[in-house]
């Protein structure tokens, strides 16, 4: 019953899709703006809020000698102690001083791990047009914006080119899009089927899920504000791993000075 009264209210919050809308140029468009974003994103300093059951640790987000630093500020919203601000800028001087001290060889192996995880994340994003068909449910209000509201579902004959967007295969999930700036304002998807990693030896199962919204740092670059995941999978059949994401993220400003 609520499953049909939470379908309900959502088809009730929807408007008929503008007649003659592309669904295939909307998501085009919606990875192009995403693309830029990201380009964007190593530009911003930030402040991250990681929320568990215990309570929440605020750090600040930084680029530093070309890969980000997160320093702790504050704990369950209060600044932290005197001692405690001393001894996280002794952390954030040594690793500052171990940056520079690092020949070239090292530095370079630690930039390029650093984008290397950033192109397998851009990589599973440019992979959202070929993964999944996509469907226009309509149009709807979300926070301050006029979006596209597209459901997701897997493509079939879809051949993932890499380990990682393998798991797009059991995916399924829905994007909200602004009708202005084709930027997404938000993303939810769910494994429906267990997916198979590295042959058979990690299998990710159904109750996996994320949500990921966006919001406008200027005019022209959108960021994201919230990160939520849980996950669920084994490996070699036998050790189940469980693992939960809950991140906000705000106070964007852009980067600058000579470590950053």
């Amino acid at each position: 019953m609520k499953a049909w009264t939470a379908a309900l209210v959502v088809a009730a919050g929807l408007r008929a899709a503008t007649p003659g809308i592309d669904v295939t140029t909307i998501v085009r468009r919606s990875v192009e703006a995403n693309r830029h974003d990201w380009q964007a994103a190593p530009n911003y300093n930030y402040l991250e809020q990681d929320r568990g059951h215990g309570g929440f640790k605020t750090y600040q987000v930084s680029m530093l000698l070309g890969s980000p630093y997160r320093k702790l500020v504050a704990m369950n919203s209060e600044p932290l102690s005197l001692a405690q601000q001393v001894e996280e800028q002794r952390k954030l001087d040594r690793v500052t001083a171990q940056r520079r001290r690092e020949s070239p060889a090292q530095r370079a192996a630690r930039v390029a791990a650093y984008r290397e995880g950033r192109r397998r994340d851009r990589q599973l994003i440019d992979q959202l047009a070929q993964a999944f068909r996509f469907r226009l449910l309509g149009q709807q209000r979300l926070d301050q914006h006029t979006v596209y509201v597209l459901e997701a579902t897997p493509r079939p004959g879809y051949v993932p080119p890499t380990r990682d967007t393998k798991v797009l295969t059991g995916m399924e999930g829905k994007l909200w899009i602004d009708t202005k700036t084709f930027q997404w304002v938000k993303v939810e998807a769910k494994v429906v089927r267990p997916v198979w990693i590295e042959g058979f030896l990690a299998r990710v199962d159904p109750g996996t899920q994320f949500e990921l919204e966006y919001a406008p740092v200027t005019n022209e670059v959108w960021l994201p504000t919230r990160f939520a995941m849980q996950s669920h999978a084994k490996v070699m059949f036998l050790f189940p791993r469980r693992g939960r994401a809950n991140e906000v993220y705000f106070a964007y400003q852009q980067a600058g000075g000579s470590s950053l």
